[in-house]
This record gives structure tokens, sequence and C-alpha cells, in this order.
């Protein structure tokens, strides 16, 4: 059971740092008592300073808190720099340049659309990678795959925003699905690394290259800067810092009880968790057929960890 409450929890943790971006892109209610948000724009460039504020937290952590969990860090990370692990370098950047872009294109979805419908999106991912994966290693899906594949597609097609600001709501679409992707490739570069790393640095890296990408990216593109409200911006960034870490922390320490099978089940209820979040702390609505799609996604996404790969 302790396996179990850990992966519950660090997908709180990973539906709690969505939250906290929608709240810092967009005026939000606080448990309906509180008007607070909308610190920033929902564009790109903002996104790379909220990933830069966020990430300058984040890895100091990491490198904190993840050797206890895997006494071997450094040793790994210094054993990069020797000829014969360059294929391992060299897939922990790419890893880590994946990771930049989808979650640069999540924040900017999330700060345009309602946050559980921005992660039932994004959750369109294990369709991509099934197709990658077809595509590259020749692993066609089976036919109760492809079905559920065709559920997930289905289930965020329900969730697809037809009312509002129609623009915005379907730049916000069109950022998640690409979210999802870029992270498919993300999971098919890790699915190979892994092979012969272990994913705990390949993460650190991950995170590190991530806030190297944000800064470099804010130099050249750094949008308006002038007038922010500062201390709101690095709370934000500081509580998005520590759900992520904690939340990597927690779902690595339940993977080593449960399995990657039965914590990939749990961590499909991101979506539907999410939503629920959103609607106790944010007061945003779904309509009844956005909350059936992301009750079909998160259905469909742990009916596919039950089924075994090519």
């Amino acid at each position: 059971m302790l396996g179990y409450g850990l992966i519950l929890l660090a997908t709180v943790c990973f539906g709690a740092q969505n939250l906290i971006t929608r709240v810092l892109f967009t005026p939000s209610s606080l448990l309906g008592m509180v008007d607070t948000g909308g610190f920033v724009e929902p564009t790109l460039s903002n996104s790379f300073l909220l990933m830069a504020m966020r990430m300058a937290v984040g890895v100091p952590m990491m490198a904190l808190l993840l050797p206890p969990v895997y006494p071997r860090l450094w040793a790994d990370l210094r054993r990069l720099g020797a000829p014969a692990y360059r294929r391992e370098l060299y897939l922990a950047l790419a890893g880590g340049g994946l990771m930049f872009l989808y979650l640069a294109l999540l924040y900017v979805a999330v700060g345009r659309i309602a946050a559980g419908i921005a992660l039932t999106l994004f959750f369109t991912f294990p369709v991509y990678t099934a197709l990658l994966d077809w595509y590259w290693f020749g692993h066609c899906p089976s036919p109760s795959r492809w079905g559920i594949l065709a559920l997930i597609l289905l289930g965020s097609g329900l969730t697809i925003p037809m009312t509002g600001a129609v623009m915005s709501s379907w730049l916000g679409v069109a950022f998640g699905l690409t979210s999802g992707f870029m992270y498919a490739v993300y999971t098919v570069v890790a699915q190979k690394a892994f092979e012969t790393f272990h994913p705990v640095p390949f993460t650190t890296i991950s995170f590190a290259v991530t806030l190297v990408l944000s800064v470099v990216s804010l130099l050249l593109w750094p949008g308006d800067l002038a007038g922010l409200l500062w201390p709101a911006l690095w709370v934000g960034g500081l509580l998005s810092a520590i759900a992520t870490v904690t939340g990597h922390l927690l779902n690595n320490l339940g993977i080593r009880l449960v399995g990657a099978t039965a914590a990939s089940m749990l961590g499909a209820a991101n979506p539907a968790l999410t939503a629920m979040l959103a609607w106790g702390a944010l007061q945003e609505q779904l309509s009844l057929v956005q909350g059936l799609g992301v009750l079909l996604v998160t259905i469909s996404v742990g009916l596919l960890s039950l089924t075994k790969p090519p």
C-alpha cells in the first residue's frame, strides 16, 4: 500500500504544479475566496521565464535530494565524460532538449485553456509513442491497443473547447497536442537510454538542460519584462519546483515498490485529478461532454498500461 500511496501523492504533486502555472498565467479565484493570478501573459517567451525560474530552484533541490535516493548519481554523471558513454550522454542531452520543448508548449496550453483539458490533450502522448515505436522499431500495436488509442483520441476530441475566445482556445489545443507529441519523443529517447543508463541521472541531466535552454531562450527572446510582479512569480516558481521535485522523488520511490505498470495506471489519473483540483481550488468548470472526455482519456490510458506492448 505504501508504494501506491507514494504514486498517488506524486500524481497530486504533478497536478498541483500545473495549477500553479495556471494561476501565474490566468486570473483565478482560489477556493472561491481569494482573487489572484494573471501575473504574465500565456506566451512562449513567458513560458521560458517561468521555466527558468522553476528550474533555477528545482535543479539545486534535485542535486541535494536525489543522491540519498540513488547514491551512484554523481558517479554515473562523471562517467558520461568517458568516450564509452557517448551514446548515453547524447541521449540524455536530447532528452533535456525534448523536456524543454514539451514543458514550454504545455505551459502555454495550461495558460490558454482549462488545466484539466490541457493535461488531457497532453495525455494523447501514448498514441504518438505507439506510432513512433512502430515507425522506428517495427513494434506494431495489437488490435486491442489500437482500440484503446482510438478511445484516447476520441476522449481528447470531446474536451476541445467550442466556446469562449476561439483563437485563444484553439492555440491552447494546438500547443497541448504538440506538447504531447514532444513528450512521446522524449519517452522513446528515454526508453533507449534506460537500456544502459539509470533513470535518476538521466532525469537530472534533463532538468539541467531544460534550465540552460530556458535561460538561453529567455536571453534571446525576453519578451516584455517591465512591470512584472516578481515576488509573486518567484513564489510560484518555488512552489512549482517543490511540487515537481517532490513528485519525481515520490514517483521513483513508488516505482521501486510497485513496479512501472502499476505506477503508469495510477499516473493515468493525472488529467482527471488535475480537473478535480482545478474545480475545487480554482473554480474551473467543465461541460458534461468535456468531463466525459477527461474521464474517457483517464480510463483509456489506465487500460493501455495493462496491455502488453508487442
